[in-house]
């Protein structure tokens, strides 16, 4: 079978063992599509994951062979996520799922960008769903990445009609800003490219050049869905005194908040990082119902072009990329 593997800092196309269950609970799936996520290209920047990786978590796919308690069979079309919560740890039972270490051991095998993938029991029974029939299988690859979103709107609290600022209009960006008007929110997102904020207005959610931002804006919460350190700066002026700042992005500088900012206005700032399976469910609803919309958000490459799609989408040519793997 074909994978797309990390090699000197470039992904290439390599082969591997046909992978069968071979008396294992779970299931084997033929990956259909996945998608490129913002930490793939971080992990491949970065240095982070070793040569001989497979990359890629957001992931539809149809079932080959399975040995399971789940109600799954052969032919099901699915998505699913890749890590499991243990629901019993410390971290768990503080809401904090994505720190726990079972979450953290748990993944789909190899990965992604293959063009099969071991999922275990614990995926099928948790995180694993059918396709709606009103999905796209492009569409339906955003259910992980809105889940990463939910699971931050809930993490925030913040009360319905709050005033809530988005800071970056990527694919994570756009969906956040959905999300959170989901949520009752009074959403405003902001970016400097100007075809992003025209996306978010055709939404129907109001969006601005970032050097527009009025000085007295006040947002009750600032959502930071840009990695770009200037954002810093962005969020501390447009949250009000005793607002959140919601980190949800990694920066290369890596200098975070001032401290006095934080002391001195009472501010609160958190992070979010992965979400849980009733996240995920909530998700999947978000998108089947309408109430979040991807049409058009990713652009479909072939598995042989991978790492033009990494490419196109670190200079910005494109919002996000869904990677074709079985047809």
């Amino acid at each position: 079978m074909e994978t797309a593997v990390i090699e000197k800092d470039k992904i290439v196309i390599k082969n591997a063992p046909q992978i069968h269950l071979e008396g294992r609970a779970g299931a084997i799936v033929k990956v259909l599509g996945c998608g490129l996520c913002g930490s793939d290209i971080v992990k491949l920047r970065e240095k982070i994951s070793p040569e001989g990786t497979v990359l890629g978590h957001e992931i539809v796919a149809e079932i080959v062979e399975i040995s399971s308690d789940s109600n799954f069979k052969i032919g099901d079309k699915i998505i699913t996520s890749h890590h499991i919560p243990c629901g019993k740890c410390h971290y768990c039972k503080s809401g904090n799922v994505s720190m726990c270490e079972h979450f953290k051991s748990t993944n789909i095998r190899p990965g992604g960008f293959s063009e099969f993938v071991y999922l275990s029991e614990e995926h099928l029974l948790n995180v694993a769903h059918l396709i709606p029939e009103n999905l796209t299988e492009i569409e339906a690859s955003f259910y992980e990445p809105l889940g990463c979103c939910v699971r931050a709107v809930k993490r925030a609290n913040l009360p319905v009609g709050s005033k809530v600022l988005v800071i970056g209009l990527g694919s994570i960006g756009i969906l956040m800003a959905q999300a959170l008007k989901a949520f009752g929110m009074d959403v405003i997102g902001c970016d400097l490219i100007e075809d992003r904020i025209n996306i978010l207005k055709y939404m129907g959610i109001k969006a601005q050049n970032v050097i527009n931002l009025p000085d007295n804006l006040e947002a009750d919460g600032v959502f930071m869905t840009s990695g770009a350190d200037k954002a810093l700066d962005t969020a501390l002026k447009a949250i009000r005194s005793g607002g959140t700042i919601l980190v949800f992005s990694s920066t290369p500088l890596n200098t975070g908040y001032a401290n006095n900012e934080i002391y001195y206005r009472e501010l609160t700032v958190m992070g979010s990082y992965s979400p849980s399976p009733k996240d995920l469910k909530d998700s999947l609803e978000l998108l089947r119902t309408g109430k979040v919309n991807v049409k058009g958000l990713s652009t479909p490459y072939e598995m042989k072009d991978i790492q033009k799609a990494i490419d196109d989408t670190i200079s910005n040519r494109i919002m996000k990329a869904y990677i074709v793997i079985n047809e």
